[in-house]
């Protein structure tokens, strides 16, 4: 798959970044709405997956009845080790 360098479908990271079992699952997920994106300040919705997130974006989404909250750190390469996958974002505070 190529990517363009500034930016990777969110439910392609959603998966590398191991938040997901397949990328089936993290796709339905972005579809239903349940994912905020927070770039430049402005919160979005995200409703597709096909999306894109870069670096420096915030997410918040509910799995499992537990709120989480990520800045993205890396875009990856592909789905690693858990190891690999927590260098691609960094936790944030829930305010």
């Amino acid at each position: 798959m190529i990517e363009d360098a500034s930016g990777c479908r969110v439910d392609v990271w959603l998966w590398r970044a191991r938040f997901f079992k397949t990328r089936t699952l993290a796709a339905h997920f972005v579809d239903e709405s349940r994912v905020r994106l927070t770039r430049g300040g402005q919160e979005t919705r995200l409703d597709k997956p096909s999306r894109a997130v870069k670096v420096g974006d915030n997410l918040v989404f509910a799995v499992g009845g537990k709120l989480t909250a990520v800045r993205v750190e890396a875009l990856g390469e592909r789905r690693g080790p858990p190891a690999e996958a927590r260098g691609l974002y960094s936790p944030l505070q829930i305010t």
